[in-house]
């Protein structure tokens, strides 16, 4: 059968054997995307370090407060569509029941894997018992929306910008679809449909971002918001955080993201099938040349 999704490759190289950092300041962890050389692009060996480093947060109970950010010039460029380490082929250490996806064929590999690297994994994350403060600054680009919007708190540098370009490829915007529950509905539409860079200052007023600061700032308010959050009592921070989380269920984001996630999945299929490649043959130069000239002429 004729590989619908993409060829394997066998010539995987990461560049880092870190790929995230974990450094505790007192009841504070800092957990840091390391790829600055490809904009912290997500590819699986990432995702999993991510995981590892938010399951030893949480079984740490010195830990009270969790601080997400990327190194380098961006917080996330999105999921790995290009680099010398894009790994989707790869078996890793599955974490959820899910059965492993490299001896599925056809579209039933990426369903199967995307289900657990994307928006089981973000789900996972999002119901984390202790308060998560993503800081973001550059470009927050489609997986990248994934991780800050899991995150209890978001505070942008003012340069961040956020967008969800992937209606180029013919998807209606990533997996972990919270496009309208981040963003009033007529906003989401604009969001996903347009496909333009959401500035920060324009998110804060929809309160999709709780803070927005200058860039030499956002460390320094991480850490004063983390800090202020270790004061609370532990098991009130984890209640606060399911009461508000079963509030946004009730409204249907559990149900919503169900939805999507197959709409999602039927627009990679359709691509395999017209065009032989799960991304409309896009792929992130092309991508990123979108991008830039579709910000050119703003």
């Amino acid at each position: 059968m004729r590989d619908l999704v993409e060829p394997r490759r066998a010539d995987i190289t990461y560049e880092t054997a870190e790929p995230v950092r974990y450094e505790q300041e007192g009841p504070v962890v800092w957990i840091t995307m390391n790829r600055p050389q490809f904009n912290n692009a997500q590819n699986s060996q990432m995702t999993y370090a991510l995981d590892d480093a938010f399951r030893r947060a949480v079984d740490d109970d010195s830990v009270k407060a969790i601080i997400l950010r990327g190194e380098g010039k961006h917080f996330s460029a999105g999921h790995d569509i290009g680099t010398p380490g894009r790994d989707v082929h790869k078996t890793f250490e599955r974490r959820l029941p899910f059965a492993d996806h490299t001896n599925k064929p056809a579209a039933e590999m990426l369903y199967t894997r995307e289900h657990e690297v994307y928006l089981g994994m973000c789900r996972r994350w999002r119901d984390l018992p202790k308060p998560t403060i993503a800081l973001v600054q550059g470009a927050c680009i489609a997986g990248g929306l994934m991780l800050a919007w899991v995150c209890d708190l978001i505070v942008a540098s003012e340069d961040a910008f956020f967008q969800d370009p992937v209606l180029r490829m013919g998807i209606p915007g990533v997996e972990y679809f919270a496009h309208a529950f981040e963003l009033p509905p007529r906003v989401a539409k604009e969001f996903i449909l347009l496909g333009e860079r959401l500035p920060a200052a324009r998110a804060e007023q929809f309160g999709m971002v709780n803070k927005v600061v200058p860039r030499a700032e956002l460390e320094a308010a991480g850490r004063t918001m983390a800090q202020r959050l270790a004061e609370q009592p532990r098991l009130g921070l984890w209640l606060t955080k399911q009461a508000v989380n079963h509030v946004e269920d009730l409204r249907g984001k559990r149900t919503a993201m169900d939805a999507h996630y197959h709409m999602h999945h039927f627009a990679h299929a359709q691509n395999d099938l017209t065009t032989g490649n799960m991304l409309g043959g896009h792929d992130a130069k092309s991508m990123a040349a979108a991008n830039k000239k579709q910000a050119e002429n703003g």
